[in-house]
C-alpha cells in the first residue's frame, strides 16, 4: 500500500523552490479548530457505551433522538476519515511537535477513530456489511487509512482492521461484475453501476495490492462514463425493468475525486494525463460563477477559485470529498506544475471561503453546551455566510460541517506539504 500523501518528484522541487510556506501552522490550527468543532458539537457515546464514538446526525437534539434519526453510514466514514487527516497531524511536522488535536486530558484523534469503528459496527447490526457498496467502500478506505495511522505513531494496529478488509473486499468482489461491460453495482438491488460505486472501490483495490482490477474499473468507467467534452465522469447507467441500460449524465463533485485518487495511485503515462485532465475540468466547469477559476489560454487561475457545492444532506459531504483528493493532487510532482498550481489553489480558496464565513456559537443558543465556547459551525455554501445558512436557532447537519473540515485537512496538507519542501530544499542548500 502506498502512503496516503502522495510522493513529490523532481517536477514538485521545481515547483516549489521558494522559502517554506507561513500558512503551515495557520491552516493545521484552522483544521484543528474544525476538529474541535465537529467532533464535540456531534460527537457522543453510543447509546452512553464505553469506548464507543458516534457522530450524531442533526444538533441541536437528544443523543437518543440522533440515534433514532436514519442510519449514515457513508457520514460516517467520513468522519472517520477526517479524524484520521486529525490523527495524521497530531504526530508532528518540520517545526511543529506532537500535540492532541483538542488538549492533553481529550482522547487524541486516533483514538476517537478506533472507538467510532467500534461505534459503526454496533449501529449497523453488529456488522460492517450494509445494502450499498459505496458506503462500504468509504469505510475500507478510511479503515485503511486508520492502519496507517497506527503503523506511523509506532501502534501495534487492531486485528480487526484486516477483519474489516477481508469483509468488505468480498462484497466488492461480488459487486464488480461483466454485467454491462464491467463497473461496480452501486447498492445490492443491482440495478445501477455508477461512478460513485465503481471509483472508491477501483481507489480500494489500487490501494490493496490489486492494481489489475482497480485499472480494469477505470477502463470501464473511462468507456462507459467520462464525458468527454467536459472532461468529467457522469453518475452511472440504470437498469430498467426491461433491462436495458440508460444514462444518468448528472455531473457531481464527488465522483471526481475518488477517480483522481485511483488515477494517481496506479500512475503510468495515461492514468496521469486523465488525473490531469480531470483537475483542468473540475476548475473550468464546478466552481462557482464569478469565481476566476477558469482563464482559458493561460497555465493557472485568476482570482479566486471557489468549487461549487451541492447543499445539505448528503450533498453536503460532496465538495468536500473532492477536496481530499484534489489536495493528493496538489502535491504529486509526477504531474504538471500548472495542474498541481490549479488543485492547490482550488482547494485554498475553497477553504478560504468556508474559514471566512464561519460563526461562533453563542452561548445562549440551543447548539451550545458544556465544553462549547469558541467552537464554529461553518456553512453549506463557501460563498454564503454561516451566519445566513445556519443562523443561531437553526438545526445543523453533520455533513455540511465534515465538508468544511475536510476543505480545511487538504489545505493543511498541502501547506505542510510546501513547508516540508522548503525546508529540504534549504537544508540541501546549506549542506
Amino acid at each position: 500500500m502506498q502512503p496516503d500523501a502522495e510522493s513529490t518528484g523532481p517536477a514538485a522541487a521545481h515547483q516549489e523552490q521558494r522559502e517554506p510556506d507561513s500558512a503551515a501552522p495557520e491552516w493545521a490550527e484552522r483544521a484543528n479548530a474544525a476538529a474541535r468543532s465537529v467532533s464535540r458539537l456531534f460527537g457522543q457515546r453510543l447509546f452512553f457505551l464505553p469506548g464507543t464514538h458516534i457522530a450524531a446526525i442533526l444538533r441541536p437534539s437528544g443523543r437518543l433522538k440522533n440515534l433514532a434519526r436514519p442510519w449514515h453510514y457513508w457520514w460516517q466514514a467520513h468522519y472517520l476519515d477526517c479524524l484520521v487527516d486529525t490523527g495524521r497531524r497530531e504526530l508532528g511536522t518540520t517545526g511543529q511537535p506532537p500535540a492532541k488535536f483538542d488538549g492533553e486530558r481529550r482522547p487524541s484523534a486516533g483514538r476517537l477513530a478506533s472507538r467510532l469503528v467500534t461505534g459503526i459496527r454496533l449501529r449497523n447490526f453488529l456488522s460492517y456489511v450494509n445494502s450499498y457498496y459505496d458506503d462500504m467502500a468509504w469505510l475500507a478506505l478510511a479503515t485503511l487509512r486508520l492502519e496507517q495511522l497506527a503503523a506511523e505513531s509506532r501502534r501495534p494496529g487492531r486485528r480487526r482492521h484486516g477483519r474489516i478488509r477481508k469483509s468488505l473486499t468480498l462484497q466488492f468482489d461480488s459487486a464488480s461484475t461483466d454485467d454491462l461491460g464491467g463497473g461496480t453495482f452501486w447498492s445490492t438491488k443491482r440495478d445501477f453501476k455508477n461512478t460513485p460505486a465503481t471509483a472508491p472501490v477501483a481507489l480500494y483495490y489500487a490501494r490493496t495490492g490489486n492494481p489489475a482490477r482497480a485499472q480494469a474499473l477505470l477502463d470501464w468507467l473511462d468507456a462507459k462514463l467520462f464525458d468527454p467534452v467536459r472532461g468529467l465522469y457522469q453518475d452511472g447507467l440504470r437498469i430498467n425493468a426491461a433491462g436495458e441500460a440508460f444514462l444518468v449524465d448528472t455531473i457531481y463533485t464527488y465522483n471526481q475525486g475518488p477517480v483522481l485518487g485511483a488515477l494517481l495511485e496506479l500512475g503510468g503515462t495515461a492514468n496521469l494525463a486523465r488525473a490531469a485532465e480531470v483537475v483542468e475540468a473540475v476548475a473550468r466547469h464546478l466552481t462557482l460563477p464569478g469565481s476566476g477559476a477558469t482563464d482559458p489560454g493561460t497555465s493557472g487561475t485568476s482570482g479566486a477559485a471557489v468549487l461549487r457545492c451541492d447543499g445539505m444532506g448528503d450533498g453536503g459531504l460532496f465538495t468536500g470529498i473532492l477536496t481530499r483528493y484534489l489536495a493528493l493532487a496538489a502535491r504529486d510532482g509526477r504531474l504538471p506544475e500548472a495542474t498541481r498550481a490549479t488543485a492547490a489553489r482550488l482547494v485554498t480558496d475553497t477553504a478560504e471561503a468556508f474559514w471566512a464565513g464561519r460563526r461562533t456559537v453563542s452561548a445562549g443558543e440551543a447548539l451550545a453546551k458544556r465544553g462549547s465556547a469558541d467552537l464554529l459551525v461553518f456553512s453549506s455554501e463557501p460563498a454564503l455566510p454561516a451566519r445566513d445558512a445556519y443562523p443561531p436557532g437553526t438545526a445543523v447537519e453533520l455533513s455540511t460541517q465534515l465538508q468544511a473540515w475536510m476543505t480545511l485537512e487538504a489545505a493543511a496538507a498541502i501547506a505542510a506539504a510546501r513547508t516540508s519542501l522548503g525546508n529540504q530544499l534549504r537544508h540541501a542548500i546549506v549542506t
